[in-house]
């Protein structure tokens, strides 16, 4: 029977992650990979990077090998010329790519994206469905399939230009004035296909009182000697927590600097793509939509139930709202086990 060290020993191993590069037209990939078993792809949506998913690939880790990368001109994923507008086929391309480099055995993959990283599993799906078995699509914002496409256009076209003329700030009202359900009433901010709102969730996400261990009022007989080993691992502990908040706000940092990136390239050539319905008809039983239990009178919801009904796939509902893998990722992450084991 293994013992506890050699237990957490194979924990560790399996969470450790391990990077990598792929040279790719256009532009080089970073990516990160951790676990062993099936390959599951996590996409990050909106100016999101591999990052996003650090805690979901965690606890994942343990039944398949997850990868996570920055989308090409994000982060570290460097594009080989100037950033142009971004296609949903280049992106899927590129997870095509990193599939037939990881996958092992040349094993179907499972797919997760969400917000506009869905739109572009989506393209996957209908274009390379011999590389995936399951494909879990949670909230793609596609403005076609809405009742009224060319509102939607209008939305995000407002977006862009506001951002081109004002710059993010300015362009991250006029999101949220775009998308609020009638009335206002809260949820509509766009926390929607950004991500910008996972970004700032993470940025000032409560870490305890930092992991600093305060001495004992009293030393109830401990030697010198106790005291000073209490004290040196109180004080690891605390530059522990020091290096994990430096490197969460570093990970913030640089998917901030994605949202120029974002607003200009990819906002409105991926909300605006129009996905093949007949592709995804024949490739449904692949298929699972994802919507948030608390985002679904909100636009990329609307238009995810309506992509269900239109192709026949499954629908599953997630917790939380549109970014619900970052308001509890623990929870989003059960129920996306469940989803890829059904």
């Amino acid at each position: 029977m293994p013992t506890t060290d050699a237990t957490t020993a194979a924990a560790t191993a399996a969470t450790a992650v391990r990077t990598g590069r792929l040279e790719a037209p256009g532009a080089t990939l970073h990516y990160e990979v951790r676990g062993r078993g099936p390959l599951l792809v996590m996409m990050p949506g909106g100016s999101a990077d591999a990052g996003i998913y650090d805690t979901l690939a965690a606890g994942l880790a343990d039944r398949w090998t997850v990868v996570a990368f920055d989308p090409r001109g994000y982060s570290r994923s460097t594009l080989h010329g100037p950033a142009g507008e971004q296609l949903p086929g280049t992106h899927s391309e590129d997870v095509a790519r990193l599939i037939e480099l990881l996958s092992p055995d040349g094993a179907p993959a499972a797919v997760f994206g969400s917000s506009s990283s869905a739109i572009v599993a989506l393209d996957l799906l209908s274009r390379r469905p011999g590389l995936v078995g399951r494909v879990v699509a949670h909230e793609p914002p596609l403005v076609e399939l809405l009742p009224d496409p060319a509102a939607g256009r209008a939305v995000f076209a407002a977006v862009r230009e506001s951002f081109l003329r004002d710059g993010v700030e300015a362009a991250m009202a006029t999101m949220a004035a775009g998308l609020a359900p009638e009335g206002g009433a809260g949820g509509g901010r766009y926390e929607v296909a950004t991500g910008a709102d996972e970004e700032s969730r993470a940025a000032t996400g409560p870490v305890e009182d930092g992991g600093a261990t305060a001495p004992p009022e009293e030393s109830g007989g401990a030697s010198e000697a106790e005291a000073e080993a209490q004290n040196g691992a109180g004080a690891g502990a605390g530059a522990e927590v020091d290096a994990a908040a430096e490197a969460e706000a570093a990970t913030v940092r640089r998917m901030m600097a994605n949202l120029p990136v974002f607003l200009e390239h990819v906002l409105c050539s991926f909300s605006g793509h129009a996905p093949d319905l007949d592709a995804l008809r024949t490739a449904a039983p692949k298929l699972v939509v994802g919507v948030g239990r608390d985002s679904r009178a909100l636009l990329p919801a609307v238009a995810a139930e309506r992509l269900a009904q239109r192709v026949g796939s499954a629908t599953a509902e997630f917790p939380g709202g549109h970014v619900g893998l970052t308001e509890d990722p623990v929870a989003f992450g059960a129920r996306l086990r469940e989803v890829l084991l059904g």
